[in-house]
């Protein structure tokens, strides 16, 4: 995005907004606050650190061929690792993961016991996930005292409050993932938490399905609801009477999505380990009970040359940036035992991209058409075979990850340094300091002013928009007054249709344009994809079925959608509707996708 630069303790002459996202998350400080460090050095701290696991290896790649790769692909803006990585490589703290998920037995020292670690988590900058199933449900006896159980969305409410307390002392909000299967007895309350009050704002929340639960809710057919500790049935109740009400709260207030249960451990890679029952906050990563998970993203918008896609380069990126993910596994400092042991014994990274939809208009090709969703299949099929190859060379030099015989992965004969290789993040913060679009997600406008973390406002225009329409005799000034302010710019009359047509938006698409892109990327993704269905005010209840009907189908492994306006405080303001003369306005750190304010990484 073209805007104001600032030269001051900033070597790499970044936009105002990236600079200032980075003095705000990023850049070291010392005992009053004041920055007391570049880009530059942001980078090279970062890429110093992470290739000092090169020393615990007899490595066909020195220390210094490591630091120098690392820190020329993140200071060129091509490839940037998660939030905490950034954060705290090279630092006292030194916990570089962004997901977590901790699980949450059915008794008060296993339930504060989850707590007290999420506390930790979230003190060193990761979020967590929990499946609350497990749980006794809303006035069941408690044997030991004769008295009756508060249920699940009881305690998750002070797993909130603490998440609220803990973010006041750190750099970013805390965030969490909670979850509830749909036999759960206290489903009906879990589905109305957040549309009662502003309640559960640090948590995105999924209902777990099954199989069997999406066939019930076709044939309009009775499910059993059982109780978590006996398993007995409590009641029953049409599946559909469920998932007409969690879509009804989903219209409401965004909340809940669904998770689906078995499409998930379909593709477990270790299920002799036990099944998958959470995610992270954002849902791109199920884990095992105390599994983590590193992330990072390349910038696809720079694997160009000469208006072609650079294969090769691509290639290469992503051999280093897999090296880079498994070299953070051997930096970390992992906030408990328990998350040490899983995560070196199966060695999970999440490798994706970001910059998509400018990647799609450098390439003359446009979001939600057919040829896009070839293109998609055909992008992450690269990615994930030469991420396959690149975990297999460090598997050859370093050894398989230690659970591999455990594994999906022994029946193929091919070794491999990880039980998974690729997920596809949401990308906020970071994807505003490559200067790119978010994740996968489409542009959420053209033209938009965005409000700076110093309190000032600043405009900014798509780059690429600006070039095509100079070279189409278009004055700067003329331009922007007319898309500024606009959701869409298809009915702008003046501006070329071949360029009109190439800048799509999110609410240009149909939610089915939303999901098939979805599915297209989950075909090649071995963890999970996040990408939101973004809806106009105007969508009613039934669009939010149908979309939830067709994620199942369309085999994605969760879904999320969000309906403009149904939250107060959401990063995106449309002011005064699509045609208003007034700006778009974006927060500081939203970057495309979910405009809840709750996916802060």
């Amino acid at each position: 995005m073209e805007a104001q630069r600032i030269h001051s303790a900033d070597d790499l002459a970044l936009p105002v907004n990236t600079f200032e996202v980075l003095k705000q998350r990023y850049l070291l400080k010392d005992n009053q606050q004041r920055v007391i460090e570049t880009p530059t050095q942001l980078f090279r701290r970062v890429a110093s650190h992470i290739a000092k696991a090169e020393k615990n290896f007899k490595s066909s790649v020195s220390f210094s061929q490591a630091e120098e790769t690392f820190y020329t692909m993140m200071s060129q803006l091509e490839f940037l690792p998660n939030s905490p990585t950034l954060m705290n490589a090279g630092t006292v703290l030194g916990q570089l993961s962004a997901c977590f998920v901790l699980p949450v037995e059915d008794s008060i020292e296993g339930i504060f016991e989850s707590l007290k670690n999420m506390a930790k988590i979230h003190q060193s900058g990761g979020g967590t996930g929990f499946d609350f199933s497990r749980i006794r449900p809303k006035h069941d006896l408690v044997s030991a005292t004769k008295g009756q159980a508060s249920g699940p969305v009881s305690f998750m409410s002070i797993f909130d409050q603490a998440t609220s307390v803990i973010v006041q002392g750190g750099r970013r909000r805390g965030a969490n993932m909670g979850i509830l299967r749909a036999d759960h007895p206290d489903i009906f309350e879990f589905i109305d938490a957040k549309s009662k009050g502003r309640r559960f704002e640090n948590f995105n929340l999924s209902v777990g399905v099954t199989d069997a639960f999406m066939r019930a809710v076709d044939k309009n057919l009775k499910i059993n609801l059982l109780h978590p500790v006996t398993g007995q049935k409590t009641a029953e109740v049409r599946a559909r009477e469920i998932f007409d009400r969690l879509a009804k709260s989903a219209w409401l207030t965004g909340d809940p999505g669904l998770v689906f249960l078995d499409e998930i451990n379909r593709a477990n890679p270790t299920p002799d380990l036990g099944a998958i029952e959470a995610t992270n906050p954002c849902g791109e990563l199920p884990l095992l009970p105390y599994e983590s998970c590193n992330l990072a993203s390349i910038n696809v918008a720079r694997m160009t040359r000469g208006g072609m896609m650079d294969w090769d380069r691509l290639k290469e990126r992503i051999y280093w940036g897999v090296r880079f993910l498994d070299d953070v596994i051997e930096m970390n400092r992992f906030p408990l035992p328990e998350i040490q042991a899983i995560t070196c014994a199966n060695r999970k990274i999440g490798l994706g991209i970001m910059g998509f939809a400018d990647l799609l208009i450098m390439l003359g090709i446009v979001y939600g058409t057919e040829a896009s969703f070839r293109f998609a299949e055909k992008l992450m099929r690269f990615v994930r075979e030469n991420s396959l190859a690149a975990s297999a060379r460090l598997a050859e030099e370093r050894g398989a990850f230690p659970n591999f015989e455990k594994s999906r992965h022994a029946r193929h004969g091919v070794k491999l340094r990880h039980a998974t290789l690729n997920t596809l993040a949401p990308t906020g913060t970071i994807s505003i300091i490559a200067g790119c679009s978010s994740g996968i997600e489409p542009l959420f406008a053209v033209s938009f002013v965005r409000h700076v973390l110093s309190g000032s406002q600043l405009p900014e225009i798509h780059p690429v928009f600006l070039e095509r329409v100079k070279q189409d005799g278009f004055s700067a000034e003329t331009l922007l007054k007319k898309v500024t302010g606009r959701a869409s710019i298809q009915s702008v009359k003046g501006i070329p249709a071949t360029i009109r047509r190439l800048f799509v938006t999110a609410f240009d698409l149909s939610s089915r344009q939303h999901l098939k892109m979805q599915a297209a990327f989950q075909k090649y993704t071995d963890n999970s994809v996040s990408k939101t269905v973004n809806l106009p005010g105007r969508a009613a209840v039934n669009d939010v079925r149908a979309i939830y009907r067709l994620a199942y189908h369309l085999k994605c492994k969760g879904i999320t959608i969000y309906r403009y306006g149904s939250k107060k405080n959401q990063v995106l303001t449309y002011v005064n509707g699509r045609t208003s003369k007034k700006p778009v306005k974006a927060e500081s750190e939203y970057a495309g996708g979910c405009m809840s304010g709750e996916c802060p990484f």
